[in-house]
């Protein structure tokens, strides 16, 4: 039986700048290390095709998005994530764009030149949203992640061949492959389907299932360590070493805290 302690302990807000004037960014990073230190600044782009590029990458909790840039808007570039998993500032010289940011559920926009008390106030509103989805995912995992919650569950694959009932526990590891997934099981059974990850990310979350990577879904109950080397890895009960990525590694390490056997 898992059983959860308690512990606050405070998560860096993983934030990308996302501006095509450089010196703009710079002032965005002075204001970020002067007034919130809750910020970590992990990339920095100067237009939406590199902005992407450095979502894709960084996986940040917060962007700070400039609207208008030289290849396009920052509408522009949240056309490519559906669903929007990071919270969003605008930075803006036009308060007509207002309206339209928020359609994006903007946390907040700000009008430059940047004030840095309103810059602070916006990033205080994204950190409490962010803490209060972290909370709801651990809140998730406590009550799924116990054999009593998962040993009877079981799912349904289809292949253009097969129809598989499979229970959730005898699922080790569900990885990527462009517009297919590969579900491996217990007994060393390898699924190809022709469906996304997401799909079996939203699936699977509620029973024990945790998304280490991008390309990579493993079952908690499964993990047998994690090796610090190169990044991170977790060694699943089949002795197969999964990626984990720098975001998911706070993330799964902060669960690893609170679980004791």
């Amino acid at each position: 039986m898992l059983n959860f302690r308690k512990k606050n302990k405070n998560q860096m807000l993983r934030t990308i700048i996302i501006d095509d004037e450089a010196h703009i960014r710079d002032t965005l990073v002075s204001m970020l290390n002067d007034y919130c230190p809750q910020v970590k600044v992990v990339g920095e782009a100067n237009s939406v095709a590199s902005g992407i590029s450095a979502i894709r990458n960084k996986i940040p909790d917060l962007i700070l998005l400039d609207i208008k840039m030289d290849d396009g808007t920052g509408f522009d570039l949240l056309q490519r994530f559906d669903p929007i998993k990071f919270k969003i500032i605008f930075i803006t010289a036009y308060e007509k764009h207002a309206i339209e940011a928020f359609k994006f559920s903007a946390v907040d926009y700000l009008l430059k030149p940047v004030n840095p008390e309103k810059l602070t106030e916006a990033v205080q509103r994204a950190e409490k949203l962010v803490q209060q989805t972290f909370i709801k995912q651990l809140d998730a995992l406590r009550e799924n992640i116990s054999p009593i919650n998962t040993q009877n569950k079981k799912i349904v694959i289809k292949t253009s061949d097969n129809i598989y009932l499979l229970n959730t526990r005898d699922i080790i590891h569900c990885q990527s492959d462009d517009c297919y997934t590969i579900i491996e099981s217990a007994n060393e059974e390898k699924i190809i389907v022709s469906k996304v990850l997401k799909e079996y990310d939203e699936l699977l979350s509620n029973y024990g299932f945790f998304r280490v990577h991008r390309s990579h879904l493993v079952n908690l109950q499964h993990i047998k360590r994690f090796e610090k080397q190169e990044g991170g890895y977790v060694v699943m009960s089949n002795d197969q070493k999964i990626p984990v990525s720098s975001r998911a590694r706070e993330r799964l390490l902060e669960l690893f805290e609170r679980i004791t056997e």
